[in-house]
């Protein structure tokens, strides 16, 4: 069903004419790219501006106000339809009796498969404890014993202690939702309990897209433009202009035919960010959940998800003959981590010829699925299987992003005053390949390291109306001008050197393709032979539609379908580049002609940036750790970055095999130095 089938208007096709208001007496589009979209129509300002309302997003979004910051929570749907109150599973957090953070630092390190950044997993574990009792504090409730009060934990996938944190059975992250949402609806509401300090109310947008980012003139981020669908106070394309620029975006499931991300998970924090300069690093490290519900050979979209919990508890995995294929595979067996499963499942299907495996919890009995997992067994139930009486079909599909926007331990990217944290950051937390629950940990440990960053900048940084005319504040409608505002500040002309370029948009239907040419080109089973066709097929749909807009001016036309179609090849084009540059085995990047893990020559992350002439830029960093974000041609570490620790390598030991020559262009088949 698409959009305008559900009642939400298109957008018009008025053209972006030379001269047009960008945003009234404000910033501008940031330099390079930009989508093919009408002017904003009308211009807010805040301190902050928050896309996104998962468990990151309005995280940061309370910390914020809290610090006295006002701020603007733009998101894509209502406030809780993002990816957070679809968890299952929980939150990881060493609170158990015997548990340590260096114990939970450990199995981190080993799923992410070498290329996890240490301090930053350091900091996660180390900070995670208080930042899930600050979650309690603001009105989350977990599941705890009915006679101690004691918070019950549960142990996942890769686990090995008992150290996850659930709520309502399997119903984490629609509690934590809840919680978060109704704090930030409370500091909305003037006088009511729980409102911020003076200064630190937070407005919330729904149902709006972020298109692009703009820039003051010194090119920090300044806020940025989106689509509100539907009508009233605010509708059609606008502009949310702040000091401080917050992607919490969420993931890119959507990539693909079958995911268990809900179908607002098109990339678009990924894709502005590229538009707008940054670096994104990891992409291909695409986690697959092993056991999503198999719903039949032609079943696209949103799947639902079983969640690990259920393998903790018990429940294991058999083959269409009732064998337990993942004993002897893996001293964990069933509760591996994901990759290691993952890849356990597709060997079985592909050996006996399948689409699907079993998981079997027919020994829980109705009680305690009932009690434990009850949103899954509606699920199952729903779609006629009964998980109490018989084996649940199972296969993987893509779940969580690995990868995604570069940042340091605060949050920061290679653009100044644009942030990024959950699910479309890249702080190097999960390295090649993500520990069960420690995302929803990761969204809260380094919100709040984001929003302490922002407020001691916030408070460095002077007020709207003080900084150069092109960010002063905008008039409201029929309201004159402020002297401080240079009204009437005008786009660049779109044949003038400095005026942004135009991405060209794909048609709604051009989105399916995309979604199929992953799922075969770079699913789970990957080779250069897969890739590189993706990468053909790819290019054809980013080429065509290229060649049409330089031709003649044509392009699809401007609406939230051709955005996501147009954002979703985006991101696809940049994760098909990284796994087809990185010729090895890891993690969640499963190569079936390089199936060995390559330390000398890919114990190393890659940078991918977006050319003006919309082509890719691929580069590797020197060995694990990242460059600092503010200075993208270093090499060590930096300020917030330790040195990757480890035995010294031995005086006589030979150098690392280079990785292949840096700097590549993805739309050409040669190399450039």
């Amino acid at each position: 069903m698409t959009r305008t089938e559900r009642g939400e208007p298109a957008v018009p096709a008025t053209p972006v004419e030379a001269g047009a208001p960008d945003v009234p007496g404000g910033p501008a589009p940031a330099p390079g790219l930009r989508l093919h979209a009408p002017a904003p129509g009308w211009a807010i300002d805040a301190d902050v501006v928050v896309v996104g309302s998962g468990v990151a997003g309005l995280t940061v979004a309370l910390r914020c106000a809290a610090a006295g910051a006002s701020v603007t929570v733009v998101t894509k749907a209502r406030l809780d339809d993002g990816s957070t109150r679809w968890a299952q599973g929980g939150v990881a957090a060493a609170l158990g009796e015997g548990d340590t953070p260096e114990q939970h630092e450990a199995d981190t390190l080993v799923a992410g498969a070498g290329l996890c950044d240490q301090q930053a997993v350091r900091a996660m574990v180390t900070e995670g404890p208080g930042a899930v009792r600050r979650l309690i504090g603001t009105g989350a409730r977990f599941d705890s014993d009915a006679d101690t009060g004691e918070i019950l934990l549960t142990r996942e996938g890769g686990h090995h202690r008992r150290r996850i944190v659930h709520a309502g059975g399997d119903a984490t992250g629609a509690e934590i939702s809840r919680a978060l949402v109704d704090a930030v609806r409370a500091a909305g509401t003037p006088g009511a309990a729980g409102t911020a300090p003076a200064g630190g109310r937070i407005e919330t947008i729904e149902n709006a897209l972020v298109l692009d980012l703009l820039t003051d003139e010194a090119g920090r981020a300044a806020g940025v433009t989106l689509h509100v669908m539907g009508e009233g106070r605010r509708d059609g394309v606008g502009a949310v202009r702040a000091r401080a620029v917050v992607l919490a975006t969420g993931g890119m499931g959507q990539v693909f035919s079958a995911t268990t991300n809900p179908p607002v998970s098109t990339g678009d924090g990924v894709a502005l960010a590229l538009r707008a300069g940054a670096e994104v690093s990891d992409l291909e490290f695409v986690q697959f959940h092993p056991t999503v519900l198999w719903l039949g050979p032609e079943a696209e979209g949103q799947q639902p998800l079983v969640s690990e919990a259920v393998r903790g508890e018990g429940a294991y995995l058999v083959d269409d003959e009732g064998t337990r294929f993942m004993v002897g595979q893996h001293e964990l067996a069933e509760l591996a981590p994901r990759d290691i499963v993952a890849k356990g499942i597709m060997r079985r299907m592909r050996e006996r010829g399948t689409d699907h495996v079993y998981l079997d919890a027919r020994h829980f009995g109705a009680d305690m699925w009932e009690q434990r997992f009850p949103t899954i067994l509606a699920a199952c139930r729903a779609h006629g299987i009964d998980p109490v009486t018989e084996p649940v079909p199972v296969a993987p599909a893509a779940h969580h992003a690995s990868g995604g926007v570069r940042t340091d331990l605060r949050g920061r990217t290679t653009v100044a005053g644009l942030y990024a944290c959950g699910e479309v950051a890249c702080t190097g937390v999960h390295g090649a390949n993500r520990l069960a629950s420690n995302s929803l940990l990761e969204g809260l440990v380094f919100a709040e390291r984001m929003a302490a960053d922002i407020a001691t900048e916030i408070a460095a940084t002077p007020e709207h109306g003080t900084a150069p005319s092109r960010t002063a504040p905008a008039p409201a409608p029929g309201e004159p001008a402020p002297a401080t505002a240079r009204a009437g500040a005008s786009e660049p002309a779109p044949d003038r050197a400095d005026a942004p370029a135009v991405t060209p948009l794909l048609a709604p239907e051009a989105r399916f393709t995309v979604q199929r040419v992953m799922t075969a080109g770079a699913g789970v089973l990957r080779s250069a032979e897969t890739l590189s066709r993706a990468a053909e097929q790819l290019d054809r749909l980013h080429e065509d539609a290229a060649r049409a807009l330089e031709a003649d001016g044509k392009t699809a036309e401007p609406g939230v379908e051709t955005w996501e179609a147009t954002n979703l090849l985006l991101v696809a084009r940049v994760l098909v580049a990284a796994a087809l540059r990185r010729a090895e085995t890891r993690g969640c990047h499963w190569r079936e002609d390089r199936p060995d893990r390559d330390d000398a020559t890919w114990g190393r992350h890659l940078l991918v940036t977006l050319r003006p002439d919309r082509t890719l830029a691929v580069r590797t960093t020197a060995g694990t750790a990242f460059p600092p974000v503010h200075d993208g041609t270093e090499t060590g570490p930096g300020p917030d970055r330790a040195a990757p620790q480890g035995p010294p390598a031995a005086a006589d030991a030979p150098a690392p095999t280079p990785a292949p020559a840096d700097d590549v262009s993805t739309n050409e088949p040669t190399q450039e130095s």
